[in-house]
């Protein structure tokens, strides 16, 4: 009976030690995929960061080698400088205290970062517009290299030079970020445009008061 009770207590040692084992292989393969998910998420952040790397070096090769003509460089700065003016105008809608301090897209963008205001705002201007901070930052990118030689077209000359901009930029632009920033930038203006044709066409005039009318609005401060 001792035999049997010391075979049966050693029997139980043995089986706690492989269920120790077993648990600490079991801890360290839950590590290990931990580790591996990382190293995963991080090879893939990785690879998004060269990926927008290239695109960046390809638009700014596109924008440095200056191939457009004159028309077609005073049409793509006239409808880039026309959107950053639409974020602008919008965001300070959003804000209208802050419209001193934010004079310009440039005062925004540098302001986003420390104020939650500036940056959710900023941000839901994007949303609406359907733009983000890649298609600011070519837009940006293309005022910065092509202003100083740019010339801004009024709508009266655009509308001779802008039939068929949208072919006329997949067919000249190389870089695909500045190519799906600048044909945003045309729907963006090409929107604004639409609304406010369809805007002015519903304004009726008003009714002329009774001077009962002015004057009970008078008193009720209206």
């Amino acid at each position: 009976m001792a035999s049997e009770g010391m075979s049966l207590k050693g029997l139980n040692a043995a089986l706690n030690r492989v269920q120790r084992q077993f648990e600490s292989v079991n801890t360290q393969l839950e590590e290990l995929d931990e580790a591996a998910q990382s190293l995963s998420e991080r090879l893939e952040q990785h690879s998004q960061v060269l990926e927008h790397q290239t695109h960046l070096d390809q638009m700014w090769l596109c924008l440095l080698e200056d191939r457009f003509t004159t028309v077609e460089k005073n049409l793509f700065f006239t409808y880039a400088v026309d959107t950053l003016q639409r974020c602008h105008s919008l965001v300070l809608e959003k804000l209208p205290d802050l419209v001193p301090t934010l004079p310009t897209v440039a005062s925004i963008l540098s302001r986003k970062s420390k104020s939650r205001r500036v940056h959710t705002a900023w941000e839901s201007v994007l949303g609406a517009l359907g733009l983000n901070h890649s298609d600011i930052n070519a837009l940006c990118a293309f005022c910065v290299t092509q202003g100083c030689q740019a010339e801004y077209y009024t709508p009266a000359k655009r509308q001779r030079n802008a039939t068929g901009v949208e072919p006329l930029i997949r067919k000249v632009v190389n870089s695909d970020v500045l190519k799906n920033s600048l044909l945003k930038a045309v729907r963006v203006v090409d929107a604004e445009k639409a609304g406010s044709i369809v805007s002015n066409t519903r304004e009726e005039p008003k009714p002329t008061l009774s001077i009962r009318e002015q004057f009970g609005n008078k008193i009720l401060g209206k």
